[in-house]
């Protein structure tokens, strides 16, 4: 009888213990994400309701985040320099076979863009490194003391698309992270005056048009700069995520002009804010200019947000002529 008392007793023990368990689910286990639940839910009360609402656009995800993908890896030779102008970076790209890639497929006329900035987006420098027999790119950076982020834009040979790859960038010595420039809809740069129309909706393709004026006057002979009239790189605050910019038109399509409009399409994955960094070429020279935007929300006001504050090494750069002549003679 004892015996049998037990049993039931642990029996009883048991069953509550698996009710519990059904009620929390397992604990290793991560909750069903939001859309099933809305399918187990409509399926409880008999009503097929998971499907009733449209499944939201979903973005596409900034590149540059990871080190590595599709079997391609981003290797610094160093993954620490000191703080200097014409700082040597080395790095290679090694390929699913473990090797360096030494064949590229052409991309915005270069073979490979690299993009080093600080983690609070200030120092922005868009380079293109030159590439050595053994596979290893090589170039020169202005760096400050801080957390850089580096990434490379790049299409290995016989590579769907392109390659987006980052790595981290420590740079010692003391610093300070600098606030980010409020949202505005005016930059300005050596001369040059740019204003923004439009602004970014997360989870949608968006227009970001620009208006280039030097000393009151529209120009409207822009020289073309990596395949268009103007390049734009966008990046997300708080990881650096490299968003996915296409230029609207291009030089000789008998529509496209040479200023003073320049227009890009950028889908922003998700609400917060974006700095951007458009570089435009004339009179043989290319200036950056910078932009902060708050997707999701309206432009900001019209104040200018200078390109280039009173620390010169932090301010947006593109690669000089004396560097790289090839890089300006397109």
């Amino acid at each position: 009888m004892k015996v049998a008392a037990y049993v039931a007793a642990l029996g009883a023990v048991l069953a509550a213990a698996t009710g519990v368990g059904a009620a929390v689910g397992p604990l290793d286990e991560p909750a069903p994400p939001a859309h099933a639940a809305g399918h187990a839910a409509g399926n409880a009360t008999g009503h097929a309701t998971g499907h009733a609402a449209a499944e939201p656009v979903r973005a596409p995800a900034p590149g540059g985040l990871a080190v590595a993908q599709d079997g391609y890896a981003l290797r610094l030779a160093q993954r620490a320099l000191p703080a200097g102008e014409g700082v040597p970076l080395a790095f290679r790209l090694e390929g699913p076979d473990g090797r360096a890639v030494t064949a590229y497929d052409e991309r915005h006329e270069r073979d490979l863009h690299l993009v080093a900035v600080r983690r609070d987006l200030t120092g922005f420098q868009h380079v293109h490194p030159r590439l050595g027999a053994d596979g290893t790119w090589s170039v020169p950076l202005d760096l400050t003391p801080g957390a850089w982020r580096v990434v490379v834009d790049t299409a290995p040979r016989g590579y769907d698309g392109s390659l987006v790859l980052g790595a981290d960038l420590l740079v010692p010595g003391d610093h300070e992270p600098e606030p980010l420039p409020a949202p505005a809809t005016a930059a300005t740069a050596d001369g040059y005056e740019v204003t923004l129309d439009g602004g970014l909706v997360p989870g949608e393709p968006s227009t970001l048009a620009f208006t280039v004026t030097r000393d009151g006057r529209p120009v409207t002979d822009l020289q073309p700069y990596l395949g268009a009239y103007g390049h734009l790189v966008a990046l997300r605050d708080g990881d650096v995520g490299y968003l996915h910019v296409h230029p609207e038109g291009e030089p000789g399509d008998g529509t496209t002009e040479p200023g003073p409009r320049v227009a890009f399409t950028a889908t922003a994955p998700s609400p917060g804010d974006y700095r951007l960094f458009l570089d435009l070429r004339h009179g043989g020279t290319v200036r950056t200019v910078a932009f902060t935007v708050r997707a999701g929300e309206p432009a900001g006001d019209p104040a200018a947000d200078p390109a280039d504050p009173a620390d010169p090494a932090g301010a947006p750069r593109t690669d000089h002529p004396a560097d790289h002549p090839a890089d300006h003679d397109h």
